[in-house]
């Protein structure tokens, strides 16, 4: 059965004939091209499809995207200002917290949500609240650094100096 929904996407007014099984995942890929969002796993466990509906991050793929009638959604696309990063995709980028780049814009739409609740988290508050997220590549030692110095930069502080050594926690 086809259903138009309408919701704000990235700040915009989209409308869209989706069956009622689509996920907002595939209507955010497949029907609006935002390409951002990825899928990795089809079961939310990997956080690939991190997306903030009404401000609060969802795993996309574990919505419909009836459900998100008249909701406000936010994508990767939306974080940066134009061409400049914000300071969350700054950090990832600085402390080498990505590798193939895969899971990064669903472990930013999170950080950004762990740093909304909590501005200045400790690393098991950030390994603890990345649960939900995989990453195939890397040790999350950067990327905890990353949130942390984006989360610095956030709240107006400085970050420490990205630490690059084999160490991890």
């Amino acid at each position: 059965m086809q259903k138009t929904v309408s919701l704000t996407v990235n700040g915009k007014p989209v409308s869209a004939t989706v069956e009622g099984r689509t996920l907002l995942v595939q209507l955010l890929r497949e029907t609006l091209g935002l390409t951002g969002t990825h899928v990795g796993c089809d079961t939310s466990q990997c956080g690939a499809c991190v997306v903030h509906v009404d401000g609060e991050a969802v795993k996309s793929c574990t919505l419909l995207a009836v459900q998100a009638e008249g909701r406000d959604v936010k994508t990767i696309e939306d974080v940066a200002d134009g061409d400049t990063l914000h300071p969350m995709q700054e950090a990832f980028r600085d402390n080498h917290a990505l590798q193939c780049g895969f899971c990064t814009p669903g472990m930013i739409m999170s950080a950004l949500d762990l740093v909304k609740n909590n501005p200045d988290p400790s690393d098991r508050e950030i390994r603890e609240y990345l649960e939900g997220n995989l990453c195939r590549c890397t040790g999350y030692h950067n990327i905890v650094l990353a949130i942390k110095a984006g989360a610095a930069v956030m709240r107006g502080a400085t970050p420490e100096p990205a630490h690059h050594g084999a160490a991890a926690e």
